[in-house]
């Protein structure tokens, strides 16, 4: 039997049995004895085989719960983070086959896990040296592009061009930049500096980086929220994602169109909106926005490269935030980013 293949459950068996075998014995003796109080003396081996019985299981099922909860301690240690975490596993029987499966599968997940860290480092790694191995080009590529263009000034086709080919350096070079930052938040190799934040201040900043942008297209640019609201983030990497949200927003929009920044506290929840009056975003888009490198079918814009919401997603979810997309064809698009707010859980 494969029950008794458990030293525990083997004992508890052994120790049931001897017990029966003494009472039998016993009331066997008083029935060839005829003694005179024969029936007192069964009901008394009765009660004490009773009481030693129950006694037996007791301590076998206080045993089986002590041995079930350090092996919940032991998972639980694991779930919290420690990868050494193991349960005892050193007896016989199906429950502890199911520890030892367990254990198998804690393994195999370190070992998964270790291959995906693996991964992507050499994915950061070779991403990182490209990016390296671009910029001088890119770098020479500009200047000559500028020694072109002070060369053209009575071309105006040729001027043109020159105009045409620094925006799509600029673009290679966005695209560089921002391969480099997402591949480094996937490898979780930046380390984020948190502190409390004045949102007013970031959004001064951002403000002041689209100003010109906001007057060569002829867009409305606007931002209100109270003045002190405290936000605990990396002041450079949240400034990154929304920026990147709000790029998109101008890539989007035409002109005179208005793109507005609203900020504001809740009793748990600050709340960050992006929202402008553009052509929205195709209801077959919104589930894949923040995909890296998604192309809609219904948009003829050139401009994207597909980095810019997906990088500013994987920012606000490594500040612990969360972001939401909601949009109408024709009326406009607004990006709702939360955080909690600690100090009033």
């Amino acid at each position: 039997m494969r029950i008794l293949v458990n030293r525990k459950i083997k004992h508890l068996f052994l120790f049931l049995l001897l017990i029966l075998s003494i009472f039998l014995t016993i009331s066997v003796l008083l029935v060839f004895l005829e003694l005179e109080n024969a029936a007192l003396y069964a009901a008394l081996s009765s009660v004490t085989m009773a009481l030693l019985i129950f006694l037996a299981l007791y301590w076998y099922f206080q045993d089986q719960s002590k041995t079930i909860n350090e092996a919940i301690t032991q998972i639980r240690e694991y779930i919290a983070g420690n990868r050494n975490a193991r349960i005892e596993c050193d007896e016989e029987g199906d429950l502890y086959r199911l520890f030892h499966e367990i254990n198998s599968l804690a393994a195999i997940l370190n070992a998964h896990a270790e291959n995906e860290k693996r991964a992507k480092t050499f994915i950061k790694d070779t991403i990182s040296d490209i990016s390296h191995q671009l910029k001088t080009p890119l770098a020479a590529l500009n200047i000559y592009n500028g020694l072109i263009q002070q060369e053209v000034d009575s071309s105006p086709k040729l001027k043109e061009f020159t105009t045409l080919s620094e925006q799509e350096l600029e673009r290679i070079e966005n695209l560089v930049q921002n391969l480099l930052k997402i591949t480094k938040l996937d490898a979780g190799t930046i380390a984020l500096e948190k502190s409390p934040q004045n949102i007013a201040d970031i959004m001064s900043y951002i403000e002041r980086h689209f100003s010109h942008q906001a007057q060569q297209q002829k867009k409305s640019f606007t931002l209100s929220g109270d003045e002190d609201i405290t936000l605990i983030c990396d002041p450079i990497w949240i400034t990154e994602a929304i920026s990147n949200i709000v790029k998109n927003a101008f890539d989007h929009t035409g002109a005179g169109a208005a793109i507005r920044i609203t900020w504001r506290a809740f009793a748990s929840v600050i709340q960050i909106i992006i929202s402008d009056d553009g052509s929205g975003i195709h209801p077959e888009d919104l589930p894949h926005i923040f995909k890296r490198f998604y192309r809609s079918r219904f948009s003829k814009d050139t401009q994207g490269i597909g980095l810019g919401l997906p990088l500013a997603k994987a920012i606000i979810e490594e500040l612990n935030g969360t972001i939401e997309v909601d949009s109408t064809l024709g009326v406009g698009t607004t990006f709702t980013i939360n955080f909690l707010n600690p100090t009033k859980l």
